[in-house]
């Protein structure tokens, strides 16, 4: 489960985490990518979100947008 800090959304520790389970996430759902293709898009997918003052649904938004890219690889 992620913590909330003192405002309410999600800390920058916490977001990192969840990103990183989403990379686990991707590279089972496309085995048939390298580990660290998945890891590419979900980092070329991540700054679209930077400016996004609540952050608690970056990585969700995140695995979304990698998830498009990599279906449009395979």
């Amino acid at each position: 489960m992620v913590k909330a800090d003192h405002r309410g959304g999600m800390d920058r520790s916490d977001e990192d985490r969840a990103i990183h389970e989403v990379v686990e996430r991707l590279t089972k759902q496309f085995p048939q990518v390298p580990t660290g293709e998945v890891e590419q898009v979900v980092s070329q997918s991540r700054p679209e979100f930077d400016d996004v003052p609540i952050r608690d649904f970056v990585p969700l938004f995140v695995e979304r947008g990698a998830k498009q890219r990599l279906r449009e690889r395979v």
